[in-house]
């Protein structure tokens, strides 16, 4: 149970959307059971990668964007989603702004197992100013 001056906080999607500046740069919007809920906006073609040891679930909220696999693709809009199974080569792309949720462990680096010098976000700069794990009002 939470100590009694723990307080539930909700999240806007459409507020922390309109901090996001960089694409491609995850922010953290909340942390639960070992895993983080991200907001990232997608526009462009991101590098091929897979995350050996982590499942991730790429959720649409605003725009359109395709996730690509080996031998095929995967086409999502606002409210659909699709679990990509750790170890899973694949590639997102957007013609023009997507905002996505992105569920994975914490620590998660975006590129996976690649180190790209302009793509690989910090961790650091993932994480929100938030105390503990409880996200900011609005």
């Amino acid at each position: 149970m939470p100590a009694k001056d723990d307080v539930v906080q909700k999240v806007s999607l459409a507020l922390e959307a309109r901090r996001i500046k960089a694409h491609w740069r995850p922010r953290v919007l909340a942390t639960l059971n070992g895993q983080e809920v991200k907001l990232a906006k997608f526009r462009g073609t991101f590098v091929w990668h897979h995350h050996a040891d982590a499942d991730e679930l790429l959720l649409g909220v605003n725009g359109r964007f395709r996730v690509e696999f080996a031998h095929h693709y995967v086409d999502l809009g606002p409210g659909e989603c699709v679990v990509i199974p750790r170890g899973t080569e694949h590639r997102t792309s957007a013609e023009e702004d997507a905002e996505v949720l992105i569920f994975e462990p914490a620590g998660t680096r975006n590129t996976g197992n690649i180190k790209h010098p302009t793509l690989t976000a910090p961790v650091a700069s993932a994480r929100r100013r938030v105390r503990g794990s409880r996200p900011r009002t609005t």
